[in-house]
């Protein structure tokens, strides 16, 4: 059974599939993109089984984030739709422990991603989510700076800035991202000054970081229609209505969601107008990142808004 990024992607390659039985000639509906559609521990630069299993015994539960006890009991209370026997439309972007990723892997994940609409998106590649730990290797700019601060939270060490055009930019690192390891030493408990320092002090090439991706972000592949419209208002970032028979509506888009990226450019602290034209210029698809508001909440109210506004890296990735 094949994956598609979008209800339309699978239609279109329904068709395709029915033609090709038919003894039509059709092109092929397989798009290789430039971005894995398994979590990341199957790729070369992912941490090794050895690193993974340290990082196990040191985070034995993954489930918690910011002071957020992401149990089942929580998320029944916050976010239902995330339960696993709500999962009919939506796949579980926050697994509990690293184990659980390995384990999963295969049935979340069994095929590449058919995109027969959607392949030659740029946004679509742009928008990776691995939905675990993933490595992620840094060299210094000329200024022998890696351009992103952290900021300790509940033992934790997470992402709070990331600057334009910095190496950590580069690197895919994000706004709201948790830092486990940095060249092997995990970092659980240290204080932000120290990490600062730790990365002050490394090497100009080759900082590896182990890197825990946002919980339960996700993507949604979108296509507008011919007013120009995927389906979707919000405010303040926050999605908070749907338009019946849109595309955002036929993808599973849901209210109560804070938009982090379009077509992969970091939208965090950027003003609905703006939004609203990075979403115009993005041509007719349009793949959106998101992330339960309940979480947003929490990741805002521990960050700095002031840098956030003023010195975010809020460009569009190169490719």
């Amino acid at each position: 059974m094949s994956l598609y990024p979008s209800l339309e992607d699978m239609k279109v390659g329904q068709m395709l599939e029915a033609q090709q039985a038919e003894g039509y000639s059709a092109p092929n509906a397989t798009s290789t993109l430039p971005y894995p559609t398994s979590p990341s521990h199957h790729l070369p630069s992912a941490p090794s089984p050895a690193a993974v299993v340290n990082l196990q015994h040191a985070y034995p539960e993954l489930g918690e984030y910011m002071g957020l006890e992401l149990t089942p009991e929580e998320i029944a209370l916050n976010m239902p739709e995330y339960l696993q026997n709500n999962q009919t439309a939506l796949a579980l972007a926050g697994n509990r422990e690293v184990s659980a990723i390995s384990e999963s892997s295969q049935s979340l994940y069994p095929h590449a991603l058919s995109a027969p609409l959607s392949g030659s998106s740029v946004g679509l590649a742009r928008a990776q989510v691995s939905h675990g730990v993933r490595q992620v290797v840094l060299c210094k700019d000329e200024k022998g700076m890696v351009g992103m601060r952290v900021k300790a939270i509940n033992k934790g060490v997470f992402v709070c800035l990331v600057t334009k055009g910095s190496p950590a930019a580069k690197g895919g690192l994000r706004f709201g991202d948790q830092i486990l390891q940095i060249n092997g030493t995990n970092v659980a408990g240290y204080s932000s000054d120290k990490v600062h320092d730790i990365l002050k002090k490394a090497g100009d090439n080759n900082i590896v970081m182990a890197v825990r991706d946002r919980p339960f972000e996700r993507t949604l592949t979108l296509h507008k229609d011919s007013t120009g419209h995927i389906g979707f208002q919000f405010k303040e970032g926050k999605i908070n209505s749907i338009a019946v028979e849109s595309s955002a509506a036929r993808n599973g888009l849901l209210i109560d969601h804070n938009l982090l990226e379009v077509n992969g450019q970091n939208v965090v602290g950027v003003k609905d107008k703006e939004i609203s034209q990075i979403i115009d210029d993005g041509g007719n698809i349009i793949t959106i990142t998101i992330i339960p508001t309940f979480i947003y909440t929490r990741i805002m109210k521990n960050m700095s808004n002031s840098l956030v506004k003023k010195m975010m890296d809020h460009s569009i990735p190169d490719m």
